[in-house]
């Protein structure tokens, strides 16, 4: 039990240790690095669309390999999805797995995002790169930064709802109305006629599948600069199809750094939930911690989107 306990509060460690790297500005030198490797990629895509287009063997996997690696190094750069992920895995009681396939989901959502847009501003409305790359820049980076926002604001209101719940005491009559309920126990099956309103799990339902669907939006709806890159240029060569793999390539290697940060996010909320025990004098403060820590998580979230809005 104690060894569980030091290892989440490692996570903690770590989860904070990073945030405030990365706030401080010391990590520019590994954003740098990320923005040259993406640079040596687009060049060395350009390359293997050539062997692709003059039939070389071997070309289509080379491709797929350099867009996956695109993916991760894009991934590691600054981003709007690391802190959506990170944010809402920290703030609240998400199961991993949970989040492991909400990045996943958001990483390939973000592939199809682009697939539209390229297919249907080229074949629709004729745009230009350079007008493609604008929309894609000016106008639908806004969006996602309004729906991160939104994401911020709802983490920020559960939080202070929390926070309301544990501050309020608990009553010590609480136990004598229970006991007084049991003559009567109403479920679905007692037949009394009532709807007893939602169950827990259906409430936790429909929460969850709100979040995950403002969680996606808010990543995919600004799709990659190098997806849009790719694409047009697939379009223009007539191997669109090849270039639809390669973005799929792309959003698989942006994923495994959404993981990563996922599985560093519970890691770290756990961290937090183990820094108080639950009994003795600390058990009312305890009580006060899930709130705090979404409170927290939904202000970075929404400091985040008004820095992206700006």
């Amino acid at each position: 039990m104690k060894a569980a306990r030091i290892l989440a509060l490692i996570g903690l460690a770590v989860g904070l240790l990073l945030v405030a790297l990365w706030y401080s500005g010391a990590l520019s030198g590994l954003e740098r690095w990320a923005a040259d490797q993406q640079r040596e990629a687009q060049t060395l895509m350009a390359g293997a669309l050539r062997r692709l287009r003059a039939g070389e063997p071997g070309a289509t996997v080379a491709l797929l390999s350099i867009c996956f690696g695109y993916g991760v190094v894009h991934a590691i750069g600054p981003g709007h999805g690391k802190v959506l992920i990170g944010g809402y895995g920290f703030g609240t009681q998400v199961p991993l797995a949970r989040l492991a396939g909400l990045s996943i989901a958001a990483s390939l959502a973000q592939s199809l995002v682009a697939v539209v847009l390229v297919a249907s501003g080229i074949s629709l409305l004729n745009l230009s790169r350079e007008r493609l790359t604008a929309l894609s820049e000016d106008h639908m980076a806004d969006l996602s930064a309004i729906l991160i926002g939104c994401v911020g604001l709802w983490l920020i209101w559960r939080g202070i709802r929390q926070v309301l719940v544990a501050a309020r005491p608990t009553p010590a009559h609480h136990h004598h109305d229970d006991h007084h309920h049991h003559h009567h126990h109403h479920d679905e099956t007692c037949g009394c006629g009532h709807s007893h309103g939602p169950s827990v799990e259906e409430v936790a339902r429909t929460r969850s599948l709100r979040d995950a669907v403002l969680l996606i939006a808010g990543i995919a709806i600004r799709p990659c600069t190098g997806a849009l890159f790719l694409l047009i240029l697939t379009w223009r060569m007539g191997i669109f199809g090849q270039g639809v793999a390669g973005a799929f390539a792309m959003g698989l290697g942006t994923a495994v750094v959404s993981l990563a940060v996922a599985g560093l996010s519970v890691w770290a909320r756990r961290g937090g939930m183990a820094m108080l025990p639950q009994e003795g004098r600390f058990a009312e403060m305890a009580r006060w911690l899930p709130g705090v820590m979404q409170l927290a998580a939904g202000s970075v979230v929404a400091l985040v989107a008004i820095a992206l809005l700006r």
